[in-house]
């Protein structure tokens, strides 16, 4: 099996400007946004890196092959679990914050598109006020996002894998974690969601209609339940299957390093803790723990091979009910 190779991000500044002169060109590109839209997208990025600081990617050689090491390992442990036989993408990215921002602020755009091309607004101000949500939205996530594997919604191109090198330092540390075995870890789940959608082709559509049907019932001062509860459920069952495969892949010991970050996730001030509800992250964490639960009952009921039928087809995702019921769902796929 050809390894993956370890692509540093972008060369960047490393001087780290004082939090005033940070904060001045924060509201600066703010200041400036433009346009008759609901948000100034230009604005709400250069708002979002000036309010972010980019952190180092500084990898020695020893480091670098470290990172590729584990996402090997990660690989054909995963394959060995799930049975599915995948690729990950390559090269493997190590990015910093400001990196992450500029890789999914496209991401936003495009699936705000609805709201956007529906929504009336007041020149000016309004426009103003959403380009800093949306900037603060992205410095936030930017702060706290530590792997991802970027199946590319709404967007052309080949899946990418990405760490956020500054945040996996940082939070190794807040945690009090050995860096290399959270890392290893972190690895591990993000790998697991490439063998997702590989098995599933099907899926990066059915979450890009929903997400289109939920923005556009909002841009007409809706809410599209049946979307949202489809969201929830395919979510569930993605996030729910990485976490079940990740632990019984895992080549060392976890139960700390979950606690620890379930924990980080459900803390942070104030702004977070808002941020958290607006972006729904609460919601993200119980999925973790309800898709959990789901395939654990699936594989003590028919085996751990059974999980993976979940990506046959779009018929075989689990319904809300059938999440909750998981014998419900094994009576009608018949795993």
């Amino acid at each position: 099996m050809g390894g993956p190779t370890v692509l540093p991000g972008k060369a960047f500044d490393a001087s780290a400007p004082s939090p005033l002169v940070t904060f001045l060109r924060s509201i600066g590109a703010v200041a400036a946004a433009s346009g008759d839209g609901m948000i100034d997208w230009e604005a709400a990025l250069d708002a979002a890196t000036a309010a972010t600081p980019p952190g180092s990617i500084e990898l020695d050689a020893g480091e670098r092959e470290a990172f590729a090491a584990d996402v090997r390992a990660a690989h054909g442990a995963i394959e060995d679990a799930s049975g599915i036989d995948f690729a990950v993408p390559s090269p493997i990215e190590v990015q910093n914050r400001h990196h992450w921002i500029e890789a999914n602020v496209g991401i936003f755009q495009k699936a705000l598109a609805p709201v956007e091309e529906r929504s009336v607004l007041l020149p000016g101000v309004a426009g103003r006020v959403n380009t800093a949500t949306m900037a603060t939205l992205l410095s936030v996530l930017g702060r706290h996002v530590l792997g991802q594997y970027d199946p590319r919604l709404f967007e052309d191109g080949p899946p990418r894998l990405y760490f956020v090198l500054p945040n996996l330092r940082h939070a190794a540390t807040v945690l009090d974690v050995d860096e290399a075995r959270f890392r290893r870890w972190i690895a591990f789940h993000e790998v697991a969601h490439a063998a997702e959608f590989e098995a599933a082709p099907w899926l990066v559509p059915h979450l890009e209609g929903r997400i289109e049907r939920a923005v556009s019932a909002l841009g007409e001062g809706d809410l599209d339940t049946g979307a949202i509860r489809d969201l929830d459920a395919a979510m569930t069952t993605v996030e729910g299957y990485a976490e079940f495969v990740m632990d019984r892949a895992f080549d060392d010991r976890y139960d700390d390093l979950r606690e620890k970050l379930d924990a980080r996730r459900r803390g942070g001030g104030p702004l977070v803790v808002i941020v958290r509800r607006l972006l729904g992250l609460g919601l993200k964490r119980r999925q973790y723990e309800r898709g959990k639960a789901f395939f654990d009952a699936v594989a003590d009921a028919r085996g751990v091979d059974a999980a993976g039928a979940v990506w046959r087809d779009l018929d075989s995702l689990p319904t809300p009910r059938e999440i909750k019921e998981p014998e419900r769902w094994i009576a009608r796929v018949d795993p």
